[in-house]
């Protein structure tokens, strides 16, 4: 048992003392080995600081490149509605003449209703979809409520009259609908007046 473990620690002796010969001869390899041709270095430190300039300069021109495509997508970004929206004032103003040249009232009227819905569809093909909200519960995330009107014909806090539709944007709202919302009527004094001579 004696001899085993002599030749084992024989053995991890024998590895340590390879090892430390690989380490030696790493340590004892000539500088110019690892170093190289000071010439060459220098041409590689030259192009490395060429190919650093070139790079910074890439990147430079690519940022102010960003920041000009972006001011100008901020700057047009109304273009396509505004291209969309021109047919349906061009219609609102020949219903105007047409309506100051005969004076008819009732094709005025006729004119505007065309030129609003031409309007909505304008809108809704920009995805601007207007809120539904006359009879529906009242929903701060989507109404802005201006007043309140007693009433016992609707349960309390329900739209009862739009005043200016708002619109919304896929998920966002571009604008509450202003709405007037039921509130519960106040109790009559008879029934005040009872409540009083009972307590």
């Amino acid at each position: 048992m004696t001899d085993e473990t002599t030749n084992e620690t024989d053995v991890t002796a024998e590895e340590a003392a390879q090892t430390q010969e690989q380490s030696e001869q790493t340590v004892q390899t000539p500088d110019s080995e690892i170093v190289g041709d000071p010439a060459k270095l220098q041409t590689q430190v030259a192009e490395l600081q060429d190919q650093l300039l070139r790079g910074q300069a890439e990147l430079e021109n690519f940022r102010r490149r960003s920041q000009r495509d972006a001011g100008e997508a901020r700057k047009y970004q109304s273009l396509a509605l505004v291209r969309d929206l021109l047919p349906a004032m061009d219609n609102l103003q020949r219903a105007i003449q047409a309506a100051e040249q005969s004076g008819d009232v009732g094709n005025l009227l006729e004119g505007i209703r065309m030129v609003s819905h031409q309007l909505a569809e304008t809108l809704k093909g920009h995805a601007a979809q207007p809120i539904a909200a006359e009879g529906e519960p009242f929903d701060p995330n989507l109404h802005e409520a201006l007043s309140q009107v007693p009433t016992p014909d609707h349960p309390p806090m329900t739209v009862l009259q739009v005043v200016e539709t708002g619109y919304r944007m896929h998920d966002r709202v571009v604008r509450p609908a202003k709405v007037i919302v039921s509130c519960a009527p106040p109790a009559p004094p008879q029934e005040e007046a009872t409540a009083e001579e009972k307590e």
